[in-house]
Order: structure tokens, then C-alpha cells, then sequence
């Protein structure tokens, strides 16, 4: 009779331990591509290249979640990028893309550790080549120009109310008192509206004691049918006379079947020296299945006499030598990218 009992108990018991469970994925992207760079340098000849990561960072992560009950979940998250073309990870760090801990309900969602900050998401939101691409306007982020990534951060996003979105986070520098905090503050505001989207951008850095980094991002987008239209501007203006930094991109896509189409001209500017690169990006995509896709890119930019600009893609920057003022880089390539 005991152990009757005690078989019952247990029973009981497991839908509850089963409901605690926490759902665990792995997911990831292999991406590769052949291509010929010319960086038009004076004395340095075009190469041929295998490069990881063009259309979209080749990357493995793991997430989960954890339903607490009353609608209130935790989450995680661990991402890692890679490089396809030698296998080595990602020189930042091995979980440097995301890493994460939080809460999610009602409220909203709360994350800590390593996250995307506030303007991250509207730049995203807003690039005409899906983020990805030679010419996609993740130039904008980098040494002297935007913050993309946050660590030692906490993160807030709220849930849609009415279609709008709000965003904030904050990132410790860790440093002593006697220094500037090193810290970051920023927020976000998105829109959502069927095929409409606008959302806006502002981080402030406390960098140096004379004063603070401000960056900023504005970006649009309407898609009607299979067409898609969308645009950023983003700005860096870092403590100092004429370190101010600016990227603007506009574009689209075009949806035929297995076919998708992309067009877009970007343009960088460096107040210092009034440094100027204009430049344009074609690129095509077949998808194969659901989770596999070949594609072709061809982006080139014209630089001023001032101008040093590169091209930047999903996996990394190609650009000229630091001394090749003027020199305009030009890029092609074929790829193929598997997501799991």
C-alpha cells in the first residue's frame, strides 16, 4: 500500500517538473562566399578571396526558456560568431555576439549581460540590404563611429502598445571613480504598423572627462506587395572638435518568386578632413529551401581626395589602406548561406 502511494505521489509530481523544464535551441548560420576584392590602392592589386559571413554573420548559439506561470518566462541566450573560412571564432570572444540572462512577461523583457543596444535595433530595422551585404549600413557601427553591442549591460524592451515600441538600456564601464564611468545610457522608440516602420535612436557615452560621446539613428521603411523600400541616417559625434561621423544609406528589395533583388546607395562622411565616400551595392538572392539561399554582391565606393571609406558586410570591412586617400574600393562575390 505504501509503495502504491508513493508511485502516486510521484506521478503527480511529474507534470509539474516537466512544466519546469527549460526548452533549449540550437540554431546557426554557415555563410561563404568567393570573391574578388580591389581595394584600388596605388601599388596593391586586386585578390581573390574566400570570406565567412557575407550576407550573414556565420554564427552558433544556443536559447531557452523557462515558462515560470502567471505569463512569466525566463530566457537566455549565448551567441557566437565564427569564421567559415579558416574555422577560428570570433576574435571578440566566444559568446561576444549575445549573452544573456532575463525575464520576460507582461511588462516586457529584461536582459543582462552582453546585448544589442537601443540604436542597434532601428539600424537593423532599417537597412535596405537585410543587414547584410557589402554596403549594408552596418558602417556605421565601429572604433569612432556608433555602439552596437553593450556588455556588462541591462537591457529593457517593452511589449507593442498600439504599435509602438520603447527601448532602453545601460552599460557599466566598471572603471574606477577618479576616471570618466566609461558608461553608456540610451534609448529607442519603434513603430509597427502593418508594412510601415519609423524608429529613432539616441546612446550617450561618458568617454572622456571633457565631455561625452552622442550617438544617434533615425530609419524608415514601407513595404507594399513585393516591393521594399527602406533608409537610415546615423551619426557619431564623439567628444572633440571634428570627430563627428555620418552614414546614410537608401534602398530596396524586390521579391519575384525564388528571386529577391537588391539596390541601394550609401554614403559616409568624416568631418575631420571632410572626408567623403559614396558608393552603391547590386545584390541578388535565389533561395534553394526554407533555410538555404545563394546569393551575389557587387558594391564599390568613390572616395574624395580626404576619403578612406570601405565596404562593410555581415562578416567584416574591406576597405584601403589607411595611407590610400582617394583610392575607391570595389568588391564581387558568390556565396552560399545555410541556417539551422
Amino acid at each position: 500500500m505504501k509503495k502504491t502511494s508513493l508511485a502516486i505521489a510521484l506521478l503527480s509530481i511529474l507534470p509539474l517538473a516537466a512544466h519546469a523544464q527549460t526548452n533549449v535551441t540550437i540554431y546557426g548560420i554557415a555563410d561563404a562566399s568567393v570573391g574578388r576584392e580591389d581595394t584600388d590602392a596605388p601599388g596593391v592589386g586586386a585578390r581573390t578571396v574566400i570570406s565567412s559571413g557575407t550576407q550573414s554573420t556565420s554564427r552558433i548559439g544556443f536559447r531557452g526558456t523557462e515558462d515560470l506561470g502567471n505569463g512569466l518566462k525566463a530566457l537566455f541566450n549565448f551567441e557566437a560568431g565564427l569564421a567559415l573560412d579558416t574555422g577560428a571564432q570570433d576574435a571578440a570572444g566566444l559568446f561576444q555576439r549575445r549573452a544573456v540572462v532575463g525575464l520576460q512577461g507582461a511588462f516586457g523583457t529584461v536582459t543582462v549581460g552582453r546585448e544589442y543596444g537601443p540604436i542597434a535595433a532601428v539600424v537593423q530595422a532599417s537597412d535596405p540590404l537585410g543587414h547584410g551585404f557589402y554596403g549594408s549600413n552596418l558602417g556605421s557601427f565601429g572604433a569612432n563611429r556608433l555602439t552596437r553591442r553593450l556588455s556588462n549591460s541591462v537591457n529593457y524592451k517593452s511589449e507593442s502598445i498600439a504599435g509602438f515600441t520603447g527601448l532602453a538600456a545601460y552599460s557599466a564601464g566598471e572603471r574606477n571613480e577618479s576616471e570618466p564611468s566609461g558608461d553608456l545610457a540610451g534609448a529607442a522608440l519603434e513603430y509597427r504598423n502593418g508594412p510601415v516602420y519609423v524608429g529613432a535612436g539616441y546612446q550617450r557615452v561618458e568617454r572622456l572627462a571633457t565631455g561625452d560621446d552622442k550617438e544617434f539613428a533615425f530609419g524608415a521603411g514601407l513595404t507594399f506587395g513585393a516591393f521594399e523600400v527602406r533608409g537610415s541616417y546615423s551619426e557619431a559625434d564623439l567628444t572633440g572638435p571634428n570627430n563627428e561621423f555620418k552614414y546614410l544609406i537608401l534602398g530596396g528589395n524586390y521579391t519575384l518568386g525564388a528571386n529577391k533583388f537588391f539596390v541601394a546607395a550609401h554614403q559616409q562622411r568624416q568631418e575631420a578632413g571632410n572626408g567623403r565616400g559614396k558608393g552603391f551595392t547590386l545584390a541578388y538572392s535565389y533561395t534553394l529551401s526554407k533555410r538555404t539561399n545563394l546569393y551575389s554582391t557587387y558594391a564599390r565606393v568613390n572616395n574624395n581626395g580626404t576619403g578612406n571609406f570601405g565596404l562593410t558586410s555581415a562578416g567584416g570591412t574591406f576597405a584601403p589602406p589607411a595611407t590610400a586617400f582617394g583610392a575607391d574600393p570595389s568588391v564581387f562575390n558568390v556565396g552560399v548561406r545555410h541556417s539551422f
